[in-house]
């Protein structure tokens, strides 16, 4: 049986009868024409890529079975502010010069491609969008993707492309903080 599913992608909406490749479960939204239930809605929002989503810049994801296992379940919605900015799989690998994500979000940092193409506005335009889609699910917590420049907590690669990381927050993660809802950072598999 084949479920259809709500998706937002770079600002648009519209139906989407693909879903998570592994299992089929909705990697944003809920299913079109289910009446929300406040009882029911998943109340932690998760980086699609440790859902089992293959959104990250390489094309692959960073499965964690314990993120897998909420989102089958319906506790968890599964979203990658990169993807909902639009900006393709694979893409590439982009980090946070002159800060983290709260700069960005401020204005004050940028987020650079290993190309040296500027990607800030998109990086902001999908964390926002994702942020949104949080709240609009309710969600009270978050779990993320370790040192990402979207949803790195505490820890971000440094913005030299040599895979060094320094102290700071992604900008997918510094426009949850700005909602207040709490994120604990974890490492997929390989």
């Amino acid at each position: 049986m084949s479920t259809r599913y709500h998706r937002v992608t770079a600002g648009r909406s519209h139906d989407d009868a693909t879903s998570n490749p592994a299992d089929g479960t909705p990697t944003w939204g809920e299913p079109t024409g289910t009446p929300t239930d406040l009882r029911t809605r998943p109340s932690v929002v998760v980086s699609a890529c440790l859902a089992g989503v293959p959104c990250r810049y390489n094309g692959r994801a960073k499965p964690d079975d314990e993120v897998i296992a909420l989102v089958r379940s319906g506790k968890a919605v599964a979203v990658c502010a990169e993807d909902l900015a639009g900006m393709g799989t694979p893409r590439s690998p982009a980090e946070i010069v002159g800060g983290d994500g709260h700069d960005v979000l401020d204005g004050t940092a940028r987020v650079i491609t290993i190309d040296g193409e500027d990607v800030t506005d998109a990086f902001i335009f999908g964390a926002e969008t994702a942020a949104a889609l949080a709240m609009q699910h309710g969600a009270t917590e978050a779990i993320l993707q370790a040192n990402s420049p979207s949803c790195g907590c505490g820890q971000i690669y440094d913005g030299t492309h040599t895979g060094s990381t320094t102290h700071g927050d992604g900008v997918f993660a510094a426009a949850l903080a700005r909602r207040r809802i709490p994120i604990t950072p974890i490492r997929g598999a390989r």
